[in-house]
C-alpha cells in the first residue's frame, strides 16, 4: 500500500486499476498525485518540479538585480 508524500495517509490504490502516469487524488489532503510505480506501487506529488523551477528561476532574477544594484554603487564611489 502507498501513502501520500504530502500528508502520510495511506492510499487505498489496487495497482491493477492504475497505470503507470495516471493522476490520483489523496482522499485526505486532495493532493494529486501521479502513479510513478505498480510493483511496488509508487506516487510523487505533481508539480513538485515545477514550482521548485519557478522558485529558482525567481531567485536567480533577484541575485542578477542584486548584483546589478552593486554594480551602481561602485560606479558612484568611483566617480
Amino acid at each position: 500500500m502507498a501513502t501520500c508524500p504530502e500528508c502520510d495517509a495511506e492510499l487505498d490504490i489496487d495497482e491493477f486499476d492504475v497505470d503507470k502516469g495516471d493522476v490520483i487524488s489523496c482522499h485526505e489532503c486532495g493532493s494529486s498525485l501521479e502513479i510513478t510505480g505498480l510493483a511496488p506501487l509508487e506516487v510523487e506529488l505533481i508539480g513538485d518540479e515545477d514550482e521548485d523551477e519557478d522558485d529558482e528561476d525567481e531567485d536567480d532574477e533577484d541575485e542578477d538585480d542584486e548584483d546589478e544594484d552593486e554594480d551602481d554603487d561602485e560606479e558612484d564611489w568611483e566617480e
